[in-house]
This record gives structure tokens, sequence and C-alpha cells, in this order.
């Protein structure tokens, strides 16, 4: 019986590093995808080529997400970087029944009542995209330059707590990563560990 259990728990250790390998990696293309939104409206990664992308892995019962958006963070980084031209894309890859999980009228109202700023918050409820870029939490954070390519993958900020109070004295890594893109340098932290709940496939 040790045997087996041995086999299958190497088996699943070397599935679990090759969805690793899989995921999106900093440097190399963003994996494609097309997503309906909570309006109904389908968006490709395509459609925004030519402009900086933020990817954000969303889940509103996650103490973690709830920590930056109670705060006004992550509201705050979006209206910025709107109006700096950035698609900052909410993706939802909680399955049915599980946490988080929203249709498009429940996900609207979460983000009405959050006075949250994307430009659309995408549904991938089977859970595709999020394995395709090896999402692991709530929040899980991404960044496209304009060719496609991945530039930033890992946290919102430096702080892996829940306490809002820890925001102010936190490098906020997306945002820096961000202002790197606008003035064409190498994004300084490209990768860092990210941290909240576990996407909850």
């Amino acid at each position: 019986m040790k045997p087996l259990l041995t086999l299958a728990l190497g088996a699943a250790l070397t599935l679990g590093a090759g969805l690793v390998q899989a995921a999106a990696t900093v440097g190399q293309a963003a994996p494609a995808f097309t997503l309906t939104d909570s309006n109904g409206t389908e968006h490709s990664l395509a459609d925004f080529r030519g402009k900086t992308v933020v990817l954000e892995w969303f889940n509103h019962e996650c103490p973690f997400v709830k920590k930056h958006y109670g705060a006004g963070n992550m509201q705050r980084q979006q209206e910025t970087a709107g109006k700096a031209g950035v698609v900052w894309l909410l993706v939802n890859s909680s399955a049915p029944g599980k946490q988080g999980h929203v249709d498009g009228a429940q996900g609207n109202r979460v983000l009405g009542e959050w006075k949250a700023a994307p430009a659309a918050l995408l549904l991938d409820h089977d859970g595709t995209v999020g394995r395709a870029y090896g999402a692991k939490t709530t929040p899980h954070m991404f960044v496209i330059d304009g060719q496609g390519v991945v530039r930033y993958n890992g946290a919102i900020d430096s702080t892996p707590s829940a306490d809002p109070g820890d925001i102010a004295s936190s490098t906020q890594f997306v945002e820096a990563a961000l202002a790197d893109l606008a003035a064409n340098r190498p994004v300084a932290r490209a990768t860092t560990q990210p941290y909240g709940c576990s996407v909850k496939y």
C-alpha cells in the first residue's frame, strides 16, 4: 500500500510542477484568453494589444481582498491606472458553490458597493484562465505590457497580512511595476510571492 501511495504522491507532485511551469512567466508571452464579463461582453487579451494590462484575481469574500478594498487601496490604484490608459481587469475563478463565486449581477453589485473601478470583471468559473496563469491567491496580480509580455507576477504589496493598517507602510508592487513600464524602464521587482486566500477552483 505504501509504495502505491508514494507513486501517487510522486505523480501529484509531478503534475503540480507541470502546472507551475505552464504558468505565466515574466519575460514571456502572456497566455491568450477570451472571457465573458459581468455584463455579458466578451474580452480577449488580444483586444488590448498596445496597452498595459493588469490582471487581478478576485474573491470578494476573501479577507485579504477585503483588506485592500476596505481601505480603498485597490480602488485608488485602479482609478490611477485607468487614467493613465492601463486596462485593469478583475478575474473571478471561483467555481460554482465555492467561496467568492459570483454571477454577473452579483459581481456588479459587489463592485458597486465597493466603488471598484476596473475596466471589467471577467468570469472564469471553470478556472481555465486561472490555471493557465498559475493564479494561486486572491489577490494574485499580473502586469502585461503592450506587446503581450508578462512584466510582473506576484503580490499587490509587500506585507502579507489581512490588516488594512499595514498598507501605508507597504511597498505597492503593482504600482511600482506600472511606473517602471510608463518610464520605459525594466520592472525593478518583477516577481514576488503572492499572498491571500487560495483561488477556489
